[in-house]
């Protein structure tokens, strides 16, 4: 699960840019996101659905639509992230090989098990904090007004 980098490291890095970018309140356009992350809008679509499918992000229609976190960033954990655009993926093997059933396996769900406990202590607000002390300033949001 874990190991499984590309769409792992992408749906962390979405989260992260809508949380850095536009918060709870704010949205996100998916070109914008993709422009900011490298990354083509059509091949981040499958995982922003993915991601609102989960309620870890919230989709906005309409023309200045777009994306926010579905829940506050203290709520969101890398483990949940992760959980989002993964799934167990079995062998299709008639019979099982002895070396991946009785070492590799049981290697693979230790390793992978050690790496969801880590991931379910870091969230999207020490991610955020991480982008502070690196520097980092997030954008800040015009107040609305109301004044005619």
């Amino acid at each position: 699960m874990y190991l499984r980098r590309d769409r792992v490291f992408t749906a962390v890095a979405i989260v992260l840019d809508v949380a850095f970018h536009a918060g709870r309140s704010g949205v996100v356009s998916g070109a914008d996101i993709a422009k900011r992350g490298n990354m083509l809008r059509r091949g981040i679509e499958p995982v922003l659905q993915a991601l609102s499918r989960e309620g870890l992000l919230d989709s906005v229609r309409g023309p200045k639509g777009g994306y926010r976190l579905g829940r506050p960033p203290r709520m969101i954990t890398v483990h949940d992230i992760v959980q989002a655009v993964t799934e167990d993926r079995g062998t299709n093997e008639d019979q099982p090989n002895p070396l991946t059933e009785k070492v590799l396996e049981p290697f693979w769900k230790e390793t992978d098990q050690g790496l969801a406990e880590k991931m379910q202590e870091i969230s999207i607000e020490n991610l955020l904090r991480s982008a502070e002390e690196a520097g980092m300033s997030r954008p800040s949001r015009s107040p609305i007004s109301f004044s005619i």
